[in-house]
């Protein structure tokens, strides 16, 4: 008989405690512990069973003899996914994607799995039967392309029967969906629960450094938008990827939070189809709606997520307000940094937004915190203002301060070159960007200012 151990468990950073405490001494949340029993008996499977593989023997090495080599990357058919992992996936690596639920997460990495040329993918899932699986990827493989005939799929949650079919099939790549539905036998406690998450999560690293096998842990998110589970769970793996965007909208957007073998400012958009995920390839004119007629209060904000510039669209409406306090209502940006542009217009351009209702939102569902947007929200709160529509050649690129100034942005040279690159015949910057010396080698008129005073002048 295994001896039994119970023990409280913060379910915010996963602290563990031999009796309840009433404040998590490691994140100083107040009544997070919840006890779980935990059976830490002689029953703790032996690895070299399950994996196949001999138990390596690490001693110290000088840094001097480690020779350095370039990890072997698998090259996915999603160019989107090897933009995110930084080129493509590591071998022996664990990446973990979170997001909410219907956002999309097994139909990306099932399309994913099936895309692959003779590599050979185990799907594990703990969520769906074999039929509802073969269902959607009967309409994955509608919208065409080559099918991987090395596709295996596994509905387990054990994680003793997942570890024995992996010996006996060997696979090249992982799939699991998802890691809060797995039950590891070590562990006496419900799935889902902290001390499971973290031995499962465990039980899959130590499977993916002793064999060289890179592993896919798909992950729930919590009401408030972090990872579900505890905070040692993104310590734990190499590469952290959040899938997000608005259910109503036909874009999600795929961000790097953590990665050990690239950038952690990549970002890849895909747009939800019949046919699964497809991969934008160009952003920008999606993200810019085409009409016919000129509108007041719409302006082109040129934009970098990542390394990757993008032009957007930003929308405004001021009107008089009708009720006694004015709203202020932001969709995809921030409404305090709204406030303050709206504080800098009416203190240095004696503008009376206090007395108007004010709307703005960021078309296409998507949310940005580039503060290079900022003028362009000014220039189309003022368009709005006056109802005077602004020129369709023309985009924006600046961070506005308190006192009215127009300041420098990073990567301004992508900025300028990606609105060139869609037509655009002038963009307004800040004239304090050193970078920018010589602006003949771009076929568009790069306006320099650096007040908003200037701006307004210039543009009504």
């Amino acid at each position: 008989m295994a001896k039994v151990k119970k023990s409280f468990f913060c379910q915010n950073c996963g602290y563990e405690s031999v009796k309840w405490l009433g404040q998590c001494p490691s994140c100083g949340q107040w009544n997070t512990f919840v006890e779980e029993v935990i059976d830490k008996g002689s029953d703790k499977p032996n690895w070299d069973q399950y994996t196949g593989t001999e138990k390596r023997i690490n001693k110290t090495i000088s840094l001097q003899d480690i020779v350095s080599k370039d990890e072997k990357r698998i090259t996915t058919r999603d160019t989107e996914l090897n933009r995110v992992l930084g080129g493509g996936i590591v071998n022996g690596s664990i990446i973990l994607v979170a997001g909410e639920p219907g956002i999309g997460k097994s139909t990306l990495f099932l399309q994913c799995g099936l895309q692959f040329t003779d590599t050979k993918v185990l799907y594990i899932s703990g969520e769906e039967s074999e039929q509802q699986i073969k269902m959607r990827a009967d309409r994955l493989m509608a919208g065409g392309g080559a099918i991987n005939e090395q596709f295996f799929l596994l509905t387990e949650t054990s994680t003793q029967t997942i570890f024995q079919e992996i010996k006996k099939l060997r696979p090249q790549i992982v799939i699991v969906d998802s890691v809060q539905t797995l039950q590891s036998p070590v562990i006496d406690a419900s799935p889902g629960s902290i001390s499971q998450i973290k031995e499962c999560t465990s039980e899959f690293q130590r499977y993916a450094k002793e064999t060289n096998t890179p592993v896919f842990l798909i992950g729930h998110i919590t009401k408030d938008g972090s990872i579900a589970g505890p905070k040692i769970l993104e310590h734990m793996v190499d590469v952290v990827l959040q899938f997000e965007g608005d259910r109503h909208y036909a874009y999600r957007i795929l961000r790097t939070l953590k990665n050990r073998f690239g950038s952690t400012s990549e970002l890849g958009i895909y747009e939800m189809t019949d046919a699964g995920m497809r991969g934008v390839l160009n952003p920008s004119e999606i993200l810019i709606t085409q009409k016919e007629d000129q509108l007041s209060g719409i302006a082109i904000a040129a934009t970098i997520e990542g390394v990757r510039p993008l032009l957007i669209e930003v929308q405004s409406l001021v009107t008089q307000s009708v009720y006694g306090t004015p709203q202020r209502t932001a969709t995809g940006f921030d409404l305090r940094r709204l406030q303050l542009l709206l504080a800098v217009l009416e203190k240095r351009g004696g503008f009376h937004f206090g007395v108007k209702d004010v709307f703005l939102n960021i078309a296409g569902g998507i949310k940005v915190e580039d503060p290079s947007i900022d003028l362009a929200v000014l220039c189309s709160l003022l368009s709005s203002y006056e109802d005077t529509p602004l020129a369709q050649t023309i985009c924006f690129a600046g961070e506005v301060g308190l006192s009215g100034e127009i300041r420098a942005v990073n990567k301004i040279d992508q900025r300028i070159a990606e609105a060139e690159k869609l037509g655009f015949e002038k963009i307004i910057v800040s004239k304090y960007n050193q970078s920018l010396k010589n602006t003949s080698r771009f076929n568009i008129e790069v306006i320099r200012m650096g007040r908003v005073e200037e701006v307004y002048q210039y543009l009504f």
